[in-house]
Parts: C-alpha cells; structure tokens; sequence
C-alpha cells in the first residue's frame, strides 16, 4: 500500500481512513496485475498505461470513478445496489457496507474493455459506442 500511504495519512477522520485502506487493500488483492498511484491527489489503478479506476474521499461518501463509460452502461445496477452517481462518480456513503460485487464488475468491464486502449483516457469517439461496450457483451460480474 506504500503507493497510498501518504493520501491515507491525509484522511483526517479515522474511520474514513480505514475505509479507504480496506477498498484500496480489496482491489490490490484482488486485481494484482493492476499497477496503483496517485494522479492528481487521487489513488488510481491502470492497466498497462489506461486509466481503469479512481478513488476520492468527500466529507458524506467515499467515490469510484470508472470512468462515463462504465457508469452509464452501469446505471441501472448502481440504482438497483442503492447508491448514487453522477456523470463522473458513484457515491458510497461512508457507514454503508462496501458492495464490493459492483466494484468488481465495474473493474472487470474496464479491464475487459479497455484490453486494446493504448491511451490513458477512452477517446472521445470510444465515450459514444454502445452501452454493453465494445466488445458487445453483457455479461460484467464479480
């Protein structure tokens, strides 16, 4: 975690600090092909140079950010699973339990999807493909 180590230091509230950790923790244990850092002050994860997913930490919830992409083709099971997003973020309130189920399938999307990215971002003209992706499939979970 030595990569995080100095923004979970700057998490002012312990409790906020833990939950940070334990996601952060969750998704180096879980995707350890994944490479971690911290771009603009914010802990992210790539995959051979693509951005697959953010994390930030707000006073009421922490947020994921998977990118528009994945959140739109996502929306309904955001809803379904409770929490709320915007264009850009899906909030977790701090004292609800980590779905860590949806993270997984939003993670395994962008891997899957971005297997042939070779830039950091999706381009403009990838942000407007289908909803199930451009691989055309469904099928996304954890």
């Amino acid at each position: 975690m030595s990569t995080f180590d100095n923004y979970l230091a700057a998490l002012a509230d312990s409790a906020h600090r833990e939950r940070m950790t334990e996601v952060l923790s969750w998704v180096s244990q879980t995707y350890p092909t994944l490479t971690s850092r911290i771009a603009w002050n914010q802990p992210m994860f790539t995959d051979h140079g693509t951005f697959i997913i953010g994390f930030s930490a707000a006073r009421d919830h922490w947020a994921a950010s998977p990118e528009v992409v994945v959140i739109t083709r996502f929306a309904a099971e955001i809803a379904k699973a409770g929490f709320k997003h915007t264009k850009m973020l899906i909030h977790f309130p701090w004292d609800k339990p980590v779905d860590y189920g949806l993270l997984g399938t939003l993670i395994d999307f962008n891997i899957a999807d971005k297997a042939d990215v070779t830039t950091f971002w999706r381009s403009e003209s990838d942000e407007d493909f289908a909803p199930q992706g451009k691989h055309g499939t469904n099928s996304y979970s954890h």
